[in-house]
């Protein structure tokens, strides 16, 4: 085996900026700030914004400030990007942000105070980014909060709203009349703050049409090739690929039982690969209810997920011990997993352990 570890994850940082591009062509004229929140969505924030910086990206949005610490760190100086914290701000915040020159993003009422008292004591303008909400119920003033602090212009003396923000709940499902509503609500906002560039659009809200990419858009997991509407689409490149060397083959007989709890019961002859990764690396244990894998041009249905260790079913395929299998990829779909673990893409990428040997294609 080529490695200590039988796993191996390779990021394709081509397939990003293809991705990127699409993204980008789909909202002309919008300037585009990915989300890179989780460690780039478990693939590393360091290499993807380095990227994506070279490929025009306007900023970043993260989630924690420890995050946006961590990123500053890696873009170093030649890449001064502006770096959003969703977080906002809260007690103690204020040195960090300054220190590591990144804009906090405000959603509510006492942050927006806090802030603003910060800003004040420290003589200075604080830039920030005001969160609305619009429907979500999750982040953001609401409409009449929002509105009260644009008629006491005070209340923001010593803030620096750069940027106006919310976020759609629906977007994945084009159809969905929330969408609609959600817009009508934002568009009432927007005048209120007429020096805020405006930001409205994620992955999925891109592609809902003109109306709602507004001034930057903040793509995430269909940055890394999950479909905007949870499925998947074809624009869209695979950017990890996780793949394992198999350690066993096993021939089980009709009537013996499969891993842990005899839950899976063989009802034919079945030959099986046992391949060195398992939930631990990220693959998630439900997935095993309909998940494949892809080996000698084909799917191959994975059997068992356990903590290190997972059972593929080979057929008559030819396969010897060290033979890698795509457990994740351009060939194993992000959204056909998540659908087989009855979740989304965004959390089968963020549960990639670093327990498997990274390797970065592309790197800027």
């Amino acid at each position: 085996m080529s490695s200590s570890t039988p796993a191996r994850l390779t990021i394709d940082l081509d397939a990003l900026a293809h991705n990127f591009a699409v993204l980008r062509a789909a909202a002309p004229g919008a300037q585009a700030a990915p989300v890179i929140k989780a460690d780039g969505y478990g693939l590393g924030a360091g290499p993807i914004a380095k990227r994506l910086w070279a490929e025009g990206a306007s900023g970043f949005f993260v989630a924690r400030l420890s995050e946006g610490e961590a990123l500053r760190a890696a873009l170093g100086a030649r890449h001064p990007s502006p770096i959003y914290v969703l977080d906002g701000f809260l007690p103690g915040y204020g040195p960090r942000l300054a220190a590591c020159n990144l804009t906090p993003v405000l959603a509510s009422l006492p942050q927006i105070e806090a802030a603003n008292a910060y800003a004040a004591a420290s003589g200075q303008q604080l830039p920030v980014v005001l969160q609305v909400d619009t429907g979500m119920n999750r982040q953001g003033v609401t409409l009449d909060e929002a509105r009260a602090l644009a008629a006491a212009p005070d209340r923001l003396r010593h803030l620096d709203v750069q940027v106006l923000m919310s976020h759609l709940g629906s977007a994945t499902d084009p159809a969905d009349a929330r969408n609609a509503l959600q817009l009508e609500r934002f568009n009432q906002v927007r005048p209120l703050f007429p020096g805020a560039r405006a930001s409205f659009a994620a992955s999925a809200g891109i592609m809902l049409g003109q109306a709602y990419r507004a001034d930057i858009i903040r793509p995430g997991i269909s940055l890394y090739g999950g479909g905007p509407e949870e499925r998947p689409d074809p624009r869209l490149k695979a950017v990890a690929r996780l793949e394992a060397q198999i350690l066993y083959i096993r021939n089980v007989q009709p009537g013996e039982t499969i891993g842990y709890g005899s839950r899976v019961v063989a009802d034919r002859p079945i030959r099986m690969a046992v391949v060195g990764a398992g939930y631990a690396d990220g693959l998630i244990r439900a997935s095993q209810r309909g998940g494949y894998a892809w080996l000698r041009g084909a799917r191959r249905q994975v059997l068992i997920v356990t903590m290190d260790l997972i059972g593929v079913e080979l057929g008559d395929a030819p396969a010897a011990l060290g033979d890698y299998v795509e457990l994740l990829g351009p060939n194993v779909l992000i959204d056909d997993i998540a659908a087989a673990a009855g979740t989304v893409a965004h959390e089968c990428l963020v549960r990639l352990g670093h327990r498997a040997e990274r390797i970065y294609l592309g790197e800027a």
